[in-house]
């Protein structure tokens, strides 16, 4: 993925599964290129759960959303056995997010990290989980492609820095707050 290219869109929405690390992207898309950051909201509305991140979008300027509404799709099957999110919902967010001029960046974990995983003494089941939330982020990407961009960022294939601990010292940030731009 061209992160360049990525960042012309007005409008991103990163996502990923648990280990890809989103805070350093963010950072980098905030200080490099004037993007408003914004965290998911962490309660999603039982009737309309696209509604907080719609609201989101009709804010002025690049924004980029530290996002879970992918999430759902893949964490609420794993977890709950349904997600609180239908596809139908799903094809309705990614066009608006298209309209607005935007796209979804799928950041994926390290290849190393089921290894990490292990190392820490991991269940059979974390691990399991971890591998089909992997799979399940692949299918949910390409079926969302059909109603916006999406782009891949390889874990390790990155020009900004693993993390916003790097960013930390000289613009005072805390991961979770608003970056102003």
């Amino acid at each position: 993925m061209d992160l360049q290219e990525a960042a012309r869109h007005r409008v991103l929405i990163v996502e990923g599964c648990s280990g890809a690390t989103r805070a350093g992207l963010l950072t980098w898309l905030a200080h490099r290129h004037g993007f408003a950051v914004e965290r998911s909201p962490t309660e999603l509305p039982a009737l309309d759960p696209a509604r907080p991140y719609r609201e989101l979008l009709r804010r002025p300027g690049p924004l980029a959303v530290d996002s879970g509404f992918v999430g759902e799709l893949v964490y609420g099957p794993l977890r709950r056995g349904h997600s609180r999110v239908t596809w139908i919902q799903a094809f309705d967010f990614a066009e608006t997010v298209a309209e607005r001029g935007g796209a979804f960046v799928h950041l994926t974990a390290p290849p190393a990290r089921t290894e990490r995983l292990a190392g820490r003494g991991a269940t059979a089941a974390a691990m399991a989980e971890t591998e089909a939330a992997t799979a399940a982020y692949e299918r949910a990407f390409t079926t969302l492609a059909q109603h916006a961009p999406v782009f891949t960022l390889r874990s390790g294939a990155a020009k900004y820095p693993a993390s916003a601990v790097s960013w930390s010292s000289a613009y005072g940030l805390t991961h979770g707050r608003r970056i102003p731009r």
